[in-house]
C-alpha cells in the first residue's frame, strides 16, 4: 500500500457533463481514505501559476447534476515546455501534493504521461471527454450526455424538416472521432452519416439519395465536423448543386454538446472511476486511466489510452443503410 497524503485534483482540455460528478467521487473516497486533497483550478496553467486550494466534503456538495467543472478548464501552451513543467513541479511541492487525478482526454493524458516520468510523480486520468475517443474504456464521461442532447436536437430539427419537406445536413464534434455522429445518427434515422473513419464519400451520399423514397418529406445527414468531404456547409453546397429541387438546409450544434445537466450513465460512470482513481493510486498505480470495460474497472497506460479508437463496427453503418430505405 503507498502512502499517499496530498492529492492534487484537476480537469484539463475541453469540459464534459459529469465531470464535477467525478471531482466529487475523488474527494469524497480520498476523505474516506484518511488523504487531502488539494484542488487545481485551470488544469496545467493552474498548476504553473500555483492555483490551487484545499478541498472538503463541502467543496463538492451539489455539484454532481451540474455540467461543466467547477476547477475550471484551460490550456497550456507553457506546460508542454520543460521549462513549464518544472515550475509546475514546484508548485505542486510547495503545497505537498504527492499524487495526481487528472480527468480529460488524449491532451490531458499526454501530457499527464510526460509529467509523471519526468518528476516521479504517480499520475491517474479519469476519461472526461464528449468523443468517447480513448481506447481502454467502454464509454468515456461525458459522452452519454452529449449524444443524448444531439438526439434531442435533432428530434427537434425533424419536426421542422418535416413541416417543410427540408433536407437537413446535421454537423456535430468529433474532428477526429465520428463517433458521436455515427451512433446519433442511427438513433436519429438519418439517411447516411459522414464521419472521419469511415470510407463514405460525398458521391456515396448522392446515391443513397437517389436510392431514397421519393415521398419522404424530410431527411436527415449526419456529419462529424472537419469531416473527409469538407465540412456542412460544403456538403450542402454539393448537395444543392446536384439535387437543386431539395430545400436543402444545414444546422450546426456545436458546443450545446459539451453542455447540460449529467445523464444518469455518467453521474455513475464518473463515480464508480473516481472511486477506483483514488484506490489504484493508493495500490501504486501510476500513468494510468481508469475506465470501463464490460462493466467492470480496468486500468490502460495513458500510451495506450491516447490512440484513438480507429475501429468503427462496419454492422453500424450497415444498419444505417439497411434503414434509411
Amino acid at each position: 500500500m503507498t502512502q499517499i497524503k496530498n492529492i492534487g485534483l484537476f480537469t484539463s482540455g475541453g469540459d464534459a457533463p459529469g465531470m464535477n460528478a467525478a471531482i466529487r467521487a475523488v474527494v469524497r473516497s480520498a476523505i474516506y481514505y484518511g488523504i487531502e486533497v488539494t484542488g487545481i483550478r485551470r488544469g496545467y496553467e493552474g498548476m504553473i501559476k500555483g492555483d490551487m486550494f484545499p478541498m472538503d466534503r463541502k467543496s463538492v456538495s451539489n455539484i454532481i447534476q451540474r455540467g461543466g467543472t467547477i476547477l475550471k478548464t484551460a490550456r497550456s501552451e507553457q506546460f508542454r515546455t520543460k521549462e513549464g513543467r518544472q515550475l509546475a513541479y514546484d508548485q505542486l511541492k510547495k503545497n505537498n501534493i504527492d499524487a495526481l487525478v487528472a480527468i480529460g482526454g488524449d491532451g490531458t493524458f499526454t501530457g499527464a504521461r510526460i509529467f509523471g516520468e519526468e518528476f516521479d510523480i504517480p499520475v491517474v486520468g479519469l476519461p472526461g471527454t464528449i468523443d468517447n475517443d480513448l481506447c481502454g474504456t467502454d464509454f468515456t464521461i461525458g459522452y452519454d450526455t452529449a449524444i443524448n442532447t444531439v438526439i434531442d436536437a435533432v428530434d427537434k430539427i425533424r419536426d421542422t424538416a418535416e413541416s417543410h419537406d427540408r433536407l437537413f445536413i446535421v454537423e456535430v464534434m468529433g474532428r477526429d472521432s465520428g463517433l458521436i455522429a455515427l451512433r446519433t445518427g442511427i438513433a436519429a434515422g438519418a439517411e447516411t452519416i459522414l464521419i472521419p473513419e469511415s470510407k463514405t464519400d460525398i458521391n456515396a451520399v448522392f446515391e443513397r439519395l437517389e436510392k431514397g423514397r421519393k415521398d419522404k418529406s424530410s431527411k436527415i445527414i449526419m456529419l462529424a465536423e472537419n469531416g473527409k468531404d469538407g465540412d456542412a456547409f460544403e456538403v450542402g453546397r454539393q448537395i444543392k448543386e446536384k439535387f437543386p429541387n431539395y430545400d436543402t438546409r444545414v444546422s450546426i450544434l456545436g458546443h450545446i454538446q459539451r453542455g447540460g445537466r449529467p445523464s444518469c450513465m455518467d453521474r455513475v460512470l464518473a463515480s464508480r472511476v473516481g472511486v477506483a482513481a483514488v484506490e489504484a493510486l493508493r495500490n501504486g498505480h501510476r500513468n494510468e486511466m481508469v475506465g470501463l470495460i464490460h462493466n467492470e474497472i480496468a486500468f490502460t497506460s495513458f500510451e495506450h489510452a491516447i490512440k484513438h479508437n480507429i475501429d468503427i463496427n462496419p454492422d453500424f453503418l450497415k444498419i444505417v443503410e439497411i434503414l434509411s430505405i
